[in-house]
């Protein structure tokens, strides 16, 4: 069974690239272009996560983030141009599980995706399919995790070049022209 995600959202341009990410990792998505509809949409799916912008028409992010959390877990991040702290803090002591700033890398925010549902499913990296970790001698590179461990230490690495070695370590002993690259890796056509 597919996980559902349902994005509230009231630019129909994010909320459309965001859509086309997820289904291409195999998520179902739902849309709702305003908080009420949201709150409605959120009562009828039950989704397994929601993408939550806060500025919205009719409730706000922060009225509907309060309103599911009446009755309801289910993780919540919020995607906004709201990045100030104090905006932070209260979207979080209301029960939002991540908070993401606009603009965003849709890398990172599938990344942050797939953590907040390991943390609420309790899945562990030891979970992750085979696919996910790759190793080669002393190095390890689990995408499920998003980290690079070498001789047994994390590495810290910003998710393109986590995906950039990802990418390298699939296809060995293959060389790649800059275009193919981009194309493959940042999704540039």
């Amino acid at each position: 069974m597919s996980t559902h995600i349902l994005i509230i959202e009231d630019d129909p341009n994010i909320a459309e690239l965001i859509r086309l990410y997820l289904e291409k990792d195999s998520f179902d998505v739902t849309i709702a272009s305003d908080g009420r509809t949201g709150v409605n949409a959120f009562h009828s799916i039950h989704p397994d996560l929601i993408l939550l912008d806060i500025m919205l028409p009719e409730m706000d992010g922060f009225e509907v983030c309060r309103e599911i959390r009446k009755t309801d877990k289910t993780p919540i991040i919020m995607l906004t141009a709201k990045d100030e702290t104090v905006d932070k803090i209260t979207g979080l002591e209301l029960g939002a599980d991540d908070y993401i700033a606009k603009p965003f890398d849709m890398k990172e925010v599938i990344a942050r995706i797939h953590a907040v549902l390991r943390r609420y499913t309790g899945e562990s990296d030891s979970d992750a399919s085979p696919k996910d970790i790759k190793t080669f001698h002393n190095l390890v590179i689990n995408m499920s995790a998003y980290e690079v461990i070498i001789s047994g230490k994390k590495v810290e690495m910003p998710p393109k070049e986590l995906e950039l070695l990802n990418y390298l370590a699939s296809h060995p002993n293959r060389v790649f022209t800059r275009n193919q690259l981009l194309d493959d890796v940042w999704g540039f056509e």
